[in-house]
């Protein structure tokens, strides 16, 4: 392929969206239905029961929010934060400074606990900041710019004993890393579709358990936002029941292609979803190893359904991101804020934890820094045959 002649379908390998499976996408394209059909419905009913699964959670407030990734964030916000509220928030890269900045936008008294970008936030210093007395804690389980999971062992007893609410962003995780949202005592996690879970962008999954509804039902006024108001849109996702009412005319094909995309997930079992994505994850940094990219989080704080490596010195990262876009038919992403330059961020999310994708991206790779892909590539296929 010629410089200049950008392909049909390029191979998305940036932070999202993802690629869709063939069955997803004709759900997508399917025909309209009414919101309050029935075969409607039963769908809605199926997907809530799904996001479940994928949360690993029995909460009944589980549920996708019509927006984009901010959607879910902002619901949670609007509901269960009040303003005053002490909020500790983890901050260690975009997602946590724009979190931190949504608190504060809601009028929460905000304690920023923060970790270099590239490393994660020592547990100890949030349970101490919990321990100062707080209402509500909140962290990033997956920073995508910096590739870093943030361990949550001990968050959600340190937020028990506070009687604080424990919210996490799991929008890189959901469906690609372990998270166990009872059994790690969250209390409300919001994520996103069109990462992990491989369905487009525009919708945004969230659950709240019961301590963070109890929260809701005290307050003596509505809360802040009329669209993201749980109380309505629950109304409107009321497993089956003749009590549900309209609270906004729902983006159906999104959800129907949610659905089939859940599916996708719930059929390959969540085990081993997680196993293939640290596999697919260990593979891709052997593999780029071989051609002198370094992963960006050390071992044991690596977010797996994302790479992160360190540009070389002396190349030029915006040439070589151009050139895979316009020769191999290949997206990457850059680092932001103060990784620009510095970083690039592959995918391995969804179809992209697999080894064909990964074959492309390690030849091109090879091919643009002045290696011969040989090597990189014999790396990748004793990673997938580890």
């Amino acid at each position: 392929m010629s410089e200049g002649a950008v392909p049909a379908e390029p191979l998305l390998l940036g932070t999202g969206p993802s690629p869709l499976a063939d069955s997803v996408r004709e759900r997508l394209a399917a025909p309209a239905p009414s919101p309050m059909d029935p075969a409607f419905t039963t769908v809605m009913d199926e997907t809530q029961a799904l996001l479940r699964d994928a949360f690993a959670t029995r909460a009944r407030a589980t549920l996708p929010v019509t927006g984009s990734s901010g959607a879910g964030m902002e619901t949670v916000i609007a509901n269960f934060v009040d303003p005053g509220d002490r909020v500790v928030c983890g901050v260690a890269g975009p997602l946590g400074e724009r979190l931190a900045a949504a608190m504060v936008r809601a009028g929460a008294d905000v304690i920023r606990v923060e970790a270099p970008w590239g490393r994660a936030i020592a547990l100890e210093e949030l349970v101490e900041a919990v321990g100062k007395q707080c209402d509500v804690l909140a962290v990033v389980h997956g920073e995508h710019a910096t590739g870093v999971c943030q361990p949550l062992d001990g968050l959600g007893e340190a937020c028990r004993e506070q009687e604080a609410l424990f919210v996490v962003d799991c929008g890189l995780t959901l469906g690609g890393q372990p998270l166990r949202v009872d059994e790690q005592l969250v209390d409300a996690a919001v994520s996103v579709t069109h990462a992990c879970l491989g369905a487009p962008p525009g919708l945004a999954p969230i659950t709240a358990g019961d301590r963070a509804l109890r929260k809701l039902e005290r307050r003596v006024r509505p809360g802040r936002s009329w669209y993201f108001d749980l109380i309505g849109i629950l109304a409107q996702w009321t497993d089956g029941g003749p009590g549900r009412t309209l609270h906004h005319t729902p983006p159906v094909q999104l959800i129907l292609a949610l659905h089939e995309a859940l599916r996708l997930v719930h059929d390959e079992w969540l085990p081993t979803r997680w196993e293939r994505h640290r596999r697919a994850h260990a593979a891709l940094r052997d593999a780029v190893a071989v051609v002198g990219l370094e992963r960006l989080a050390p071992d044991g704080e690596e977010l797996r359904p994302v790479l992160a490596v360190r540009v070389p010195d002396g190349t030029d990262e915006q040439a070589v991101r151009r050139r895979l876009r316009t020769v191999h038919g290949i997206e990457i992403a850059p680092g932001p804020g103060p990784l620009a330059g510095r970083v690039w961020i592959f995918s391995v999310m969804g179809l992209t934890a697999a080894r064909e994708p990964q074959e492309r991206l390690v030849a091109a790779l090879a091919t643009e820094l002045g290696h011969d892909p040989a090597d990189a590539l014999a790396a990748l296929a004793e990673g997938w045959r580890a």
